[in-house]
Protein backbone atom coordinates (compact mmCIF):
# COMPACT_ATOMS: atom_id res chain seq x y z
CA UNK A 1 0.00 0.00 0.00
CA UNK A 2 1.63 3.39 -1.08
CA UNK A 3 1.26 6.00 1.80
CA UNK A 4 0.41 9.50 0.75
CA UNK A 5 2.53 12.30 2.12
CA UNK A 6 0.84 14.74 4.36
CA UNK A 7 -0.17 17.78 2.94
CA UNK A 8 1.61 21.07 4.49
CA UNK A 9 -0.24 22.78 6.51
CA UNK A 10 -2.11 26.06 5.67
CA UNK A 11 -2.20 29.26 7.80
CA UNK A 12 -1.28 30.06 11.28
CA UNK A 13 -2.08 28.72 13.95
CA UNK A 14 -3.27 30.62 17.16
CA UNK A 15 0.24 30.80 18.79
CA UNK A 16 1.64 31.60 15.01
CA UNK A 17 -0.92 34.61 14.59
CA UNK A 18 0.43 35.79 18.27
CA UNK A 19 4.10 35.39 16.92
CA UNK A 20 3.58 37.24 13.97
CA UNK A 21 1.95 40.08 15.83
CA UNK A 22 5.05 40.55 17.86
CA UNK A 23 7.06 40.47 14.97
CA UNK A 24 5.81 43.85 14.57
CA UNK A 25 6.41 45.31 18.18
CA UNK A 26 9.56 47.93 18.49
CA UNK A 27 11.43 48.04 21.76
CA UNK A 28 9.90 50.38 24.33
CA UNK A 29 6.20 49.94 23.21
CA UNK A 30 3.51 50.18 25.88
CA UNK A 31 0.94 47.40 24.87
CA UNK A 32 -2.59 46.50 25.99
CA UNK A 33 -3.78 42.92 24.91
CA UNK A 34 -7.12 41.66 25.05
CA UNK A 35 -8.39 37.95 25.79
CA UNK A 36 -7.91 34.89 23.78
CA UNK A 37 -4.98 35.06 20.72
CA UNK A 38 -3.69 38.16 21.99
CA UNK A 39 -2.95 37.15 25.50
CA UNK A 40 -0.76 34.24 23.82
CA UNK A 41 1.53 37.72 22.49
CA UNK A 42 3.71 38.23 25.27
CA UNK A 43 5.25 34.75 25.10
CA UNK A 44 6.52 35.62 22.11
CA UNK A 45 8.20 38.42 21.74
CA UNK A 46 11.83 38.86 20.76
CA UNK A 47 14.69 38.84 24.14
CA UNK A 48 16.26 41.67 22.53
CA UNK A 49 12.91 43.72 22.52
CA UNK A 50 11.71 45.36 25.35
CA UNK A 51 7.94 45.93 25.83
CA UNK A 52 5.88 46.57 28.31
CA UNK A 53 2.61 44.70 28.58
CA UNK A 54 -0.69 46.20 29.97
CA UNK A 55 -3.51 44.81 31.71
CA UNK A 56 -6.10 46.76 32.12
CA UNK A 57 -6.72 45.22 35.84
CA UNK A 58 -4.07 46.75 36.72
CA UNK A 59 -0.79 45.47 35.84
CA UNK A 60 1.78 47.45 33.42
CA UNK A 61 4.97 45.09 33.08
CA UNK A 62 3.05 41.54 32.15
CA UNK A 63 4.90 38.51 31.22
CA UNK A 64 4.40 35.25 29.46
CA UNK A 65 1.81 32.72 30.91
CA UNK A 66 3.25 30.62 34.20
CA UNK A 67 4.47 27.25 34.10
CA UNK A 68 1.59 25.57 36.29
CA UNK A 69 3.86 25.43 39.66
CA UNK A 70 4.49 29.08 39.42
CA UNK A 71 1.19 30.27 39.14
CA UNK A 72 0.45 32.89 42.05
CA UNK A 73 -3.36 33.85 42.35
CA UNK A 74 -2.35 37.13 43.28
CA UNK A 75 -0.89 37.85 39.86
CA UNK A 76 -4.06 37.87 36.97
CA UNK A 77 -4.58 39.21 33.64
CA UNK A 78 -8.31 40.68 32.42
CA UNK A 79 -9.57 37.47 32.00
CA UNK A 80 -8.89 36.03 35.08
CA UNK A 81 -5.97 33.63 33.80
CA UNK A 82 -2.79 33.38 35.68
CA UNK A 83 0.29 35.60 34.35
CA UNK A 84 3.23 37.01 35.62
CA UNK A 85 5.22 40.00 36.44
CA UNK A 86 8.35 41.27 34.95
CA UNK A 87 11.14 43.12 36.63
CA UNK A 88 10.05 46.83 37.28
CA UNK A 89 6.34 45.96 36.42
CA UNK A 90 3.97 48.34 38.54
CA UNK A 91 0.51 47.10 39.84
CA UNK A 92 -2.11 50.00 40.43
CA UNK A 93 -5.61 50.28 40.76
CA UNK A 94 -8.41 50.36 37.83
CA UNK A 95 -8.76 53.74 38.23
CA UNK A 96 -4.81 54.12 37.69
CA UNK A 97 -5.54 51.57 34.78
CA UNK A 98 -7.68 53.60 33.12
CA UNK A 99 -6.11 56.87 33.32
CA UNK A 100 -3.39 55.66 31.69
CA UNK A 101 -5.60 54.25 28.67
CA UNK A 102 -7.94 57.33 28.66
CA UNK A 103 -5.15 59.55 28.71
CA UNK A 104 -3.48 57.98 24.96
CA UNK A 105 -0.27 56.41 27.23
CA UNK A 106 -0.51 53.51 25.09
CA UNK A 107 1.46 52.52 21.64
CA UNK A 108 -1.21 50.31 20.52
CA UNK A 109 -3.76 47.72 22.07
CA UNK A 110 -4.19 43.66 20.64
CA UNK A 111 -7.59 42.64 20.44
CA UNK A 112 -9.93 40.06 19.56
CA UNK A 113 -12.96 40.45 17.18
CA UNK A 114 -16.31 39.01 15.93
CA UNK A 115 -16.15 41.17 13.33
CA UNK A 116 -14.12 44.16 11.62
CA UNK A 117 -15.61 45.66 8.93
CA UNK A 118 -13.39 47.63 5.60
CA UNK A 119 -13.87 50.15 7.34
CA UNK A 120 -11.92 49.59 10.50
CA UNK A 121 -15.14 49.27 12.67
CA UNK A 122 -14.40 46.78 15.58
CA UNK A 123 -17.28 44.68 17.14
CA UNK A 124 -16.13 42.07 19.69
CA UNK A 125 -17.85 43.12 22.84
CA UNK A 126 -21.45 41.28 22.45
CA UNK A 127 -23.41 38.26 20.40
CA UNK A 128 -26.96 39.02 20.72
CA UNK A 129 -28.67 36.51 23.22
CA UNK A 130 -25.57 35.74 24.95
CA UNK A 131 -24.29 38.02 28.35
CA UNK A 132 -22.86 40.90 27.10
CA UNK A 133 -19.17 41.51 28.18
CA UNK A 134 -17.45 45.34 27.80
CA UNK A 135 -14.66 45.42 29.82
CA UNK A 136 -12.44 47.81 28.78
CA UNK A 137 -12.47 47.57 24.88
CA UNK A 138 -14.56 50.73 24.29
CA UNK A 139 -11.97 52.79 26.22
CA UNK A 140 -9.15 50.63 24.42
CA UNK A 141 -10.14 51.23 20.89
CA UNK A 142 -10.24 55.17 21.81
CA UNK A 143 -7.57 55.59 23.91
CA UNK A 144 -4.79 53.50 22.38
CA UNK A 145 -2.53 55.09 19.89
CA UNK A 146 -3.05 51.91 17.59
CA UNK A 147 -5.51 49.34 17.06
CA UNK A 148 -4.74 45.89 15.96
CA UNK A 149 -6.70 42.73 15.85
CA UNK A 150 -5.84 39.46 15.76
CA UNK A 151 -7.84 36.65 15.18
CA UNK A 152 -8.98 33.42 13.10
CA UNK A 153 -10.36 34.40 9.38
CA UNK A 154 -14.14 32.94 10.21
CA UNK A 155 -15.98 32.26 12.55
CA UNK A 156 -16.86 28.25 14.31
CA UNK A 157 -19.88 28.32 11.01
CA UNK A 158 -17.34 28.96 8.19
CA UNK A 159 -18.87 32.78 8.01
CA UNK A 160 -16.65 35.60 7.33
CA UNK A 161 -15.18 37.59 10.03
CA UNK A 162 -14.26 40.77 8.13
CA UNK A 163 -16.85 41.92 6.47
CA UNK A 164 -18.45 45.11 4.29
CA UNK A 165 -20.55 46.42 7.15
CA UNK A 166 -20.27 44.77 10.66
CA UNK A 167 -24.28 43.39 12.02
CA UNK A 168 -23.26 43.17 15.71
CA UNK A 169 -23.34 46.14 17.86
CA UNK A 170 -20.03 48.39 17.40
CA UNK A 171 -17.09 48.65 20.00
CA UNK A 172 -16.08 51.22 17.73
CA UNK A 173 -15.93 53.20 14.72
CA UNK A 174 -13.26 53.35 12.23
CA UNK A 175 -10.95 52.23 15.04
CA UNK A 176 -9.16 49.13 13.64
CA UNK A 177 -5.56 49.88 11.90
CA UNK A 178 -4.31 46.17 11.27
CA UNK A 179 -5.67 42.43 11.21
CA UNK A 180 -3.70 39.79 11.69
CA UNK A 181 -5.60 36.11 10.72
CA UNK A 182 -5.17 32.52 10.37
CA UNK A 183 -5.03 33.51 6.74
CA UNK A 184 -3.46 36.85 6.14
CA UNK A 185 -2.80 40.33 7.31
CA UNK A 186 -4.37 43.10 6.10
CA UNK A 187 -3.84 46.83 6.90
CA UNK A 188 -7.26 49.13 7.41
CA UNK A 189 -6.71 52.27 4.94
CA UNK A 190 -8.44 55.49 3.75
CA UNK A 191 -9.27 53.44 0.61
CA UNK A 192 -10.22 50.40 2.20
CA UNK A 193 -8.62 47.00 3.01
CA UNK A 194 -5.19 45.97 1.77
CA UNK A 195 -3.68 42.58 2.12
CA UNK A 196 -0.74 43.25 2.93
CA UNK A 197 0.86 39.48 3.74
CA UNK A 198 -0.10 35.81 3.50
CA UNK A 199 0.30 33.07 5.88
CA UNK A 200 2.42 30.14 4.54
CA UNK A 201 0.31 28.01 2.10
CA UNK A 202 -1.98 30.13 1.58
CA UNK A 203 -2.85 32.59 -1.60
CA UNK A 204 -5.09 35.12 -2.56
CA UNK A 205 -8.02 33.50 -3.63
CA UNK A 206 -8.44 31.23 -0.45
CA UNK A 207 -8.37 35.06 1.39
CA UNK A 208 -11.25 36.16 -1.03
CA UNK A 209 -13.13 33.01 -0.85
CA UNK A 210 -12.87 33.88 3.29
CA UNK A 211 -13.92 37.68 3.54
CA UNK A 212 -17.19 39.15 3.15
CA UNK A 213 -15.30 42.92 2.63
CA UNK A 214 -13.03 43.63 -1.26
CA UNK A 215 -9.91 44.12 -0.24
CA UNK A 216 -6.49 45.30 -2.60
CA UNK A 217 -3.33 43.40 -2.67
CA UNK A 218 0.02 45.19 -2.19
CA UNK A 219 2.36 44.87 -4.75
CA UNK A 220 4.87 42.50 -3.88
CA UNK A 221 1.99 40.21 -2.25
CA UNK A 222 2.31 36.59 -4.83
CA UNK A 223 -0.19 33.95 -4.66
CA UNK A 224 2.10 31.81 -2.32
CA UNK A 225 3.64 32.64 0.35
CA UNK A 226 4.73 35.96 1.89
Amino acid sequence: MTVQPEAPPIGRTRAEIAARVAEDLNDGDYVNVGLGIPLLVPDHVAPDKQVLFHSENGLLGMGPAPAEHERDPDLTEAGKGFTTAVAGAAIFDSAVSFALIRGGRLTATIMGALQVSASGDLANWYVPGRRPGVGGAMDLVQGARTVWIAMEHVDRTGAPKIVERCTLPLTGRGVVDRIYTDLAVLDVTPAGLVLTELAPGVDVATVRAATGAPFAVAAGVGETGR
